[in-house]
């Protein structure tokens, strides 16, 4: 029988000195993995603040990447989760990196495909199991997965939001924050919505001209 210290994984809840370290960090990779929306041959966990000091004491390193393997946070095979990604033939590793005005609770998760391409999440862990994404793939972001979530990719030219918001009016739905970013004719949009959103919906949005990507991201 294995013996498991304090800060393991046990029953139902994350044992730890904080929730930051446990639950937050694996919500964090859960939903890097999400947004990352593909199999994954590589991951690199880059480490900010006390991250980088203490995820192996505090079972940061297991919450992590329990959170890639798609585990809520109080499912048991947390406990070893570095076996099992392992055993599923996922590199993985971790890695001391300095963020500037980073919360101290802060990782970047950088997916490598087979190609050698990288795709990153940035988010940090910020108290009681909450979350923020700061960051993807180099566009600045805003959200903590507590509402559903529209993640939009497009050719940035006039009245894009406006149908977007349309499909959404038509369906009773109402948005609660909007941040959007435009580099290089392209522009990106998180909307962050009251109440659910139907598959249609999300048809018909990502069927718009200039539409690139289209994703829609449900409360963790």
């Amino acid at each position: 029988m294995k013996n498991y210290g304090l800060f393991d994984v046990i029953g139902p809840i994350m044992i730890g000195p904080s929730s930051s370290h446990t639950a937050g960090a694996c919500r964090l990779g859960r939903i890097s993995k999400i947004i990352y929306a593909r199999d994954i041959k590589k991951v690199i966990f880059h480490l900010h603040g006390s991250f980088k000091n203490t995820y192996q004491g505090h079972g940061t390193d297991r919450a992590l990447v329990g959170g890639i393997l798609g585990y809520d946070t109080d499912d048991e095979r947390i406990r070893d989760a570095l076996n099992i990604a392992k055993g599923r033939g996922i590199d993985f590793s971790f890695v001391p990196m300095d963020l500037l005005y980073a919360h101290p609770n802060t990782v970047k998760t950088e997916f490598i495909d087979q190609n050698g391409e990288s795709f990153y999440v940035i988010g940090s862990s910020i108290g009681g199991g909450a979350i923020e994404i700061t960051n993807i793939n180099g566009v600045e972001v805003k959200f903590g997965g507590l509402y559903n979530t529209i993640i939009l990719k497009y050719n940035d030219r006039y009245g894009m939001i406006a149908q977007v918001s349309t499909i959404l009016a038509e369906n009773k739905i109402n948005i609660g924050s909007l941040i959007m970013n435009r580099e290089d004719g392209v522009a990106s949009a998180i909307m962050e919505i009251d109440g659910g959103i139907d598959e249609m919906a999300i048809y018909r949005i990502s069927k718009l001209p200039d539409m690139l990507e289209c994703m829609i991201l449900k409360p963790l």
